[in-house]
């Protein structure tokens, strides 16, 4: 019993047993002498510690890594794709597609040269992607994820070029923050399909900039076709490319190479097919512009100039302050003395090329200026969508900022700033669907079951004719989805439009039969849609159909549709 008193003394973590004081513990493992009650939580805290460490140091060195950071991106920008696709998919369940995904389905179903009001290439990607994937919701949501994370592994290439590794994905994950990259770019469409080209071009141009090669003057080229080939709009952005070469300090020995000369040539080249085409059908895509954008109220103008302003800034707000949130937290531990010290250090800074990184401040200053100047000098409507495929420099511009400094615990904050905003949104994307079609149950064109009236219509067409339905005769906001939910895919033709897209014509229509659809809600087109079909729809038989869609129990809104079929030729 007294030996027992002589054991009375505590034990602590990393204390030695010696043997020859203590005989009784020889041999004995010294985690069995430690004092499990109260060394356990503190390991488990210290795990914790540790595993979040692990994390932020595995990306940290997977994003920086030459060997794995490729890799690396694309899987985030494969993730990224997949998660807001199901996201997209609960989000607008309750809804039809937009009929600007619709259209480009629709031009899709052949590769013209050009679609009445735009270039071809957004219908050329659409055409290739529907001819792998089904034609449903889901898909559509597929292709517009798809677009922006090839942008975001583009983007992250045109980094590489500006900045060191760590700032790259940094601005990556930012830009799938951005929401034209995430739930704003829902909609696949012209605006959407130029981040395809448009990164494309910024990376060929930083490339001759630096490579000042014939080859690179041919890459730069094509990819200002590529864009071409988009839309027009592009203009923007390789104007803004041709200043920045031009304003540069190093633009004498740039303009003096053949890259630039190379690049002109061969985009003049490159876009002669689709010139001709121009040619052959007037210029319509130009008429088109003129008759829809062209305003005589000034203080239209400017309030549609303010509101593109506002919204494209509003947009570009949440990347950059959830980024300067990421660069806080990743200044742990946090003291007021010396967050800024952490972040913010003037002074040379080998991670940031400021000859590149003033190319990307001069083109993204330009086209952030540049159109709205520009509408407001010629009294033009613009679009707050116009700014989609303009903005994706932002990110880059600020993480080129040399005397921002970005630890590198900021990419874990960054990066699960993202995951956690992406999960709350995924699960709460059902909720979110079906408050929108409660409040949304007597108006919304995308509420409208044009789905259910696609697939009536056929099954009726079907029953009086025994054959495909071939023609659509309706508005475009009717017509493109009747052509893309349509098991029969029938051509859209849009009553009295200048600018068709070539698909088919009134000849091709009354030889093969169609279906005229006039919707009753919209007294504005009602009339002259009702004296088309007066006019070209005389022997047609009338119906009268009614459609509404039901989510969750909650009614969509009812929409009444006059008809009208016309038989195929005999």
């Amino acid at each position: 019993m007294q030996m027992s008193t002589h054991l009375r003394f505590r034990f602590h973590s990393g204390m030695i047993l010696p043997g020859n004081r203590f005989p009784l513990f020889r041999g004995m493992p010294q985690a069995q002498a430690m004092s499990t009650a109260s060394t356990l939580p503190a390991a488990r805290r210290t795990n914790r510690k540790l595993t979040i460490r692990r994390i932020a140091a595995w990306i940290a060195s997977r994003a920086t890594d030459p060997g794995t950071s490729l890799w690396f991106v694309i899987g985030f920008a494969l993730v990224h794709a997949v998660l807001w696709t199901l996201i997209l998919v609960k989000l607008k369940a309750a809804q039809d597609i937009h009929m600007d995904v619709a259209e480009a389905y629709a031009w899709g179903q052949r590769f013209l040269l050009g679609y009445g009001k735009h270039p071809p290439l957004s219908g050329w990607i659409a055409g290739v992607w529907f001819r792998i994937f089904p034609v449903t919701n889901w898909s559509t949501y597929a292709l517009a994820m798809t677009t922006v994370s090839f942008a975001l592994v583009v983007c992250w290439l045109i980094a590489l070029r500006v900045v060191d590794r760590r700032r790259a994905f940094f601005m990556v994950v930012m830009l799938a923050l951005y929401p034209i990259f995430n739930f704003k770019g829902f909609k696949y469409n012209a605006d959407l399909a130029q981040l395809v080209p448009l990164p494309l071009l910024v990376l060929a141009y930083l490339n001759a900039f630096e490579k000042r090669s014939f080859k690179s003057g041919l890459w730069l080229g094509f990819a200002g076709m590529l864009a071409l080939m988009t839309k027009y709009w592009v203009v923007t952005m390789i104007g803004a490319v041709g200043l920045a070469a031009l304003i540069h300090p190093q633009r004498t020995q740039f303009l003096r190479s053949p890259a630039p000369w190379v690049a002109i040539g061969t985009m003049a080249v490159a876009m002669i097919p689709h010139l001709v085409w121009l040619e052959e059908v007037d210029f319509v895509p130009f008429i088109y512009a003129g008759d829809v954008y062209a305003l005589s109220s000034r203080a239209l103008n400017v309030q549609l100039v303010v509101g593109y302003v506002v919204h494209n800034l509003g947009l570009l707000a949440i990347p950059v302050v959830l980024g300067l949130v990421a660069l806080l937290l990743g200044s742990v531990p946090w003291r007021p003395s010396d967050v800024l010290a952490r972040i913010w250090s003037r002074g040379p800074n080998p991670a940031v090329n400021l000859s590149q990184a003033l190319n990307v401040w001069i083109i993204q200053l330009i086209v952030a200026i540049g159109p709205p100047l520009g509408a407001l000098a010629f009294t033009v409507y613009i679009k707050t969508d116009w700014g989609i495929p303009l903005f994706f420099l932002v990110p880059l511009a600020l993480v080129a900022i040399p005397s921002l400094r970005f630890p590198r615990m900021a990419l874990f904050s960054i990066t699960a700033i993202w995951f956690v905003a992406t999960i709350v949104t995924l699960i709460a994307a059902p909720s979110i669907a079906t408050q929108e079609i409660a409040s949304n149950h007597v108006g919304g064109s995308t509420y409208a079951a044009r789905s259910e009236l696609a697939r009536e219509l056929t099954q009726t067409w079907q029953d009086r004719f025994h054959s495909r339905w071939a023609v659509v005769v309706a508005r475009s906001d009717i017509g493109e989805p009747m052509t893309f939910y349509s098991p029969d895919h029938p051509a859209s033709l849009v009553p009295g439009e200048a600018w068709s897209s070539g698909l088919t014509s009134l000849d091709e229509a009354k030889r093969l039969g169609f279906i005229g659809v006039c919707d009753t809600t919209d007294p504005v087109f009602l009339k002259p849609c009702e004296a088309w079909m007066a006019e070209h729809a005389k022997d047609a038989e009338p119906l009268v159909m009614t459609t509404m869609r039901f989510f969750n129990g909650h009614p969509g809104p009812s929409t009444v549709w006059k008809v009208y079929l016309v038989p195929p030729a005999k």
